[in-house]
C-alpha cells in the first residue's frame, strides 16, 4: 500500500484485536490489487434504541488510480454483526467483490450475466439516482430493492431502466434486497 492504512473506531474503545484483524484484512486486498493507493476503515457501534444487541458498522475505504471504491456494510444488513469479526469480514468481502469488478479480474462490462453463472439475473425496473437506490425485476418476476453501495464499482450510474444485471440476494429489514449487483 502506497499510503497508511488508517483506522478509526466510533462509538466504541480502541481495541488491538479489532486493529490487528483489520491490518489483516487490509493486507489481503493487496492480493487483489497491485496499485491501492489508500484504505481508510471505520469501525462503529451506532447507538440505537432496539431490542437487539450491539451491532456493529465497518466501512472501507480503498482508492486506486482511477476510482475510489467504498465498501459499508451496515448493522441492518446481517443479525450476524452483533459480532465486529464478521461485520470486518463481511466489508472486506465486499472490498474484494469491488476490486476485482475494478480490475476485470471477475467481469467485462456487459458481460457480467455470463460471467456470473449461479447468480439471479434481472433488470432495472426502477432507479432513483438522487436517492441512491432501485428496483431489480428478477428473470422470475419478483421485484428486489437494491442500494447504490451494492452495485460494484461505479456502475450505480451507469445503470438505467432496463440495464441488465445480476446480483445476489439477501435478505434485508423490508424484505428481498440485493447485497451485490453486477452490472
Amino acid at each position: 500500500m502506497q499510503v497508511p492504512l488508517q483506522i478509526s473506531f466510533r462509538d466504541l474503545p480502541h481495541s488491538d484485536a479489532i486493529e490487528a484483524r483489520v491490518r489483516e484484512k487490509a493486507a489481503w486486498l493487496e492480493n487483489f490489487h497491485e496499485r491501492i493507493m489508500s484504505c481508510r476503515v471505520i469501525v462503529e457501534s451506532p447507538h440505537r434504541h432496539q431490542h437487539k444487541g450491539k451491532l456493529y458498522h465497518v466501512r472501507v475505504d480503498v482508492t486506486v488510480p482511477g476510482a475510489e471504491l467504498v465498501a459499508s456494510r451496515n448493522p441492518g444488513d446481517a443479525p450476524a454483526h452483533e459480532d465486529v469479526y464478521v461485520a470486518i469480514r463481511d466489508a472486506f468481502e465486499a472490498m474484494r467483490r469491488q476490486l476485482e469488478q475494478h480490475t476485470g479480474r471477475h467481469s467485462g462490462k456487459g458481460q457480467a450475466h455470463a460471467e456470473h453463472p449461479g447468480h439471479p439475473g434481472g433488470a432495472v425496473g426502477e432507479i432513483y439516482p438522487e436517492e441512491g437506490y432501485g428496483r431489480i425485476e428478477t428473470d422470475d418476476g419478483r421485484s428486489i430493492y437494491f442500494h447504490r453501495n451494492s452495485v460494484l464499482g461505479d456502475g450505480f450510474d451507469g445503470l438505467k431502466i432496463g440495464s441488465r444485471v445480476t446480483f445476489v440476494e439477501d435478505v434485508g429489514q423490508e424484505g428481498p434486497q440485493a447485497s451485490t449487483v453486477f452490472p
